[in-house]
């Protein structure tokens, strides 16, 4: 498993899932600030979980802040460009 997929895991592994009014769900992570996933049941709603979290580190990385531990498991890349010999 990379560590894209490693850090997903343990962000999923702390999701928390609420019921809304219509009964669709929503879930959020605690400690990643923005990222909010909705579905129709638990399982769309975990699929849009993934995807809001892929979303979330790619941007994070793209305007070079920082991206927190979760359970051990961190994404850290330089913000220091590689020379190429």
């Amino acid at each position: 498993m990379n560590m894209f997929s490693e850090y997903v895991h343990a962000a999923l592994k702390l999701a928390e899932y609420d019921t809304l009014e219509d009964g669709s769900y929503v879930a959020t992570v605690e400690g990643l600030q923005g990222v909010i996933a909705i579905g129709d049941s638990i399982e769309d709603c975990r699929i849009d979980l993934i995807d809001v979290i892929e979303g979330w580190i790619a941007l994070r990385l793209r305007l070079g802040d920082s991206i927190p531990s979760i359970q051990g498991v961190s994404i850290n890349v330089s913000a220091e460009p590689v020379a190429i010999v």
